[in-house]
């Protein structure tokens, strides 16, 4: 018996390391068969916390996981008290004898819509279905939940993103070329970072390497068009649009939105990694620019009316959303929805900004609110995750170009274009999640008070 237990901890200290421990969620104790209604304070606080570091795994923010905690917590006859950052929950469960307290962090975070749905319809389900369960079970459950597979390889990934940001670079006013070039860029580079996530490096350098590809891509498909089609230099300016596809549009959007709900932890972490993301990103970008002498120039004009651009926007950007809706691992049916979402959002946003004299922020405020108030409509009929439908169907509307601009500009000591640019990009920012924060106040009852 001692051999064998030997030969199993020398096997352990041969294997790699995780800077992060799983938690064996499974053997918590030996009385899990017991009906979780009968468990003890311990084990229903576990499936609490289990649920909401799931939760919070999937990218949604603060209000969500603790109104998922507390819809466990409720009909186990628990009361919870959670504090929700980024990557981590401390939270406590008490009845009136016994308390328990527990500290759960992730190794790192992610965007995953389909892990998002499925598990809100578990928490749908919870007070008629498997609180009559017992403890195991419902791990098993959430056991099943847990290690679901991705729906897309990294070649999938990376042709979701090459559409998207194709997509992306005609809303911005890039043209045929400027779209072929950005969607080779973009494809590559994004592939190449799935392929970096799934070999779990670090953040960071999967954002530097891909961004860097991209650009590079970009650069010799441009070059080889130069050769061989003799097309002008001032078609460079759509690099910007290949390196697109690193937006952090979950964390940037759910960070305003916890604010704004007073979760003001979740919501100065999300915003923190969104900047820190986007800050290594356009420096990345600004360095293979200064190596390749690319200018983040305006487009060549397409010259085309006001209705034929309306009915290209209107596809374009249906493109864009339905990429990055991929991108964030939605099923068919719920990237098809949200396309559909962001095609009529977004396409109102340009058209209000192009035709009338509303400001770049109120028409994206416009656009923003539309598309909360179709996602409201929509999560009655189906079910869907509001947040699920709306970042995506909104992430083409954060101003990268913009915030591209300014990096690269200050990058040359010109501190006050830069400025300018910035200013411009953080109320568009701003403005956005405000948009779906109207929606929700609107439609969501629930979210007209802090209680």
């Amino acid at each position: 018996m001692s051999d064998n237990g030997d030969e199993h901890a020398l096997n352990e200290e041969k294997m790699p390391q995780n800077h992060h421990m799983k938690i064996p969620w499974n053997r918590i104790s030996d009385d899990e068969e017991v009906p979780a209604m009968e468990a003890t304070v311990k084990l229903k606080s576990s499936l609490v916390g289990r649920v909401g570091i799931q939760m919070l795994s999937c990218g949604t923010g603060a209000w969500r996981v603790r109104e998922a905690m507390n819809t466990v917590a409720r009909t186990l006859g628990l009361i919870c008290s959670a504090d929700i950052g980024l990557t981590s929950i401390h939270y406590t469960c008490f009845n009136y004898e016994h308390s328990y307290t527990q500290v759960l962090a992730l190794a790192s975070t992610g965007v995953n819509t389909d892990k998002l749905n499925i598990l809100e319809h578990f928490v749908k389900q919870f007070p008629d279905k498997y609180a009559k369960m017992t403890i195991r079970q419902i791990h098993q459950k959430l056991d099943a939940i847990q290690v679901r597979r991705g729906n897309y390889p990294p070649f999938i990934a990376g042709c979701a993103a090459a559409v998207a940001c194709a997509g992306f670079t005609f809303l911005l006013g890039g043209g045929p070329i400027e779209m072929l070039c950005a969607f080779f860029g973009a494809g590559i580079g994004n592939w190449l970072r799935q392929v970096m996530i799934r070999h779990r490096l670090t953040l960071l350098a999967s954002i530097s390497v891909s961004v860097m590809v991209a650009c590079l891509v970009y650069f010799f498909v441009f070059l080889g068009l130069r050769i061989f089609f003799h097309i002008p230099e001032a078609h460079e300016a759509g690099y910007i649009g290949a390196m697109l596809f690193v937006i952090p549009g979950f964390p940037f959007i759910t960070s305003m939105l916890d604010i704004f709900k007073s979760d003001m932890r979740s919501g100065l972490e999300r915003l923190t990694s969104a900047l820190l993301i986007t800050i290594v990103a356009t420096l990345v970008g600004w360095l293979v620019a200064m190596l390749v002498h690319f200018r983040p120039e305006n487009f060549l004009p397409l010259g085309l009316g006001v209705v034929p651009m309306l009915l290209l926007r209107l596809p374009a950007s249906f493109c864009g959303v339905y990429g990055f809706s991929m991108m964030f691992n939605s099923p068919q049916k719920m990237a098809v929805t949200a396309g559909i979402i962001g095609a009529f959002a977004n396409t109102l946003r340009l058209e209000l900004a192009q035709l009338t004299n509303l400001p770049p922020a109120a028409a994206a405020f416009c656009g923003a609110l539309l598309a909360g108030l179709l996602a409201s409509l929509i999560n009655r009929y189906n079910g869907y995750p509001r947040i699920s439908l709306t970042v995506p169907s909104i992430v083409i509307m954060v101003p990268g170009l913009y915030i591209y601009r300014a990096v690269y500009n200050i990058g040359l000591n010109n501190i006050g274009v830069g400025a300018l640019w910035l200013t411009k990009a953080i109320l568009i920012i701003m403005f956005l999640p405000l948009g779906l924060f109207v929606a929700r106040v609107l439609m969501d009852k629930d979210w007209r008070h802090n209680g």
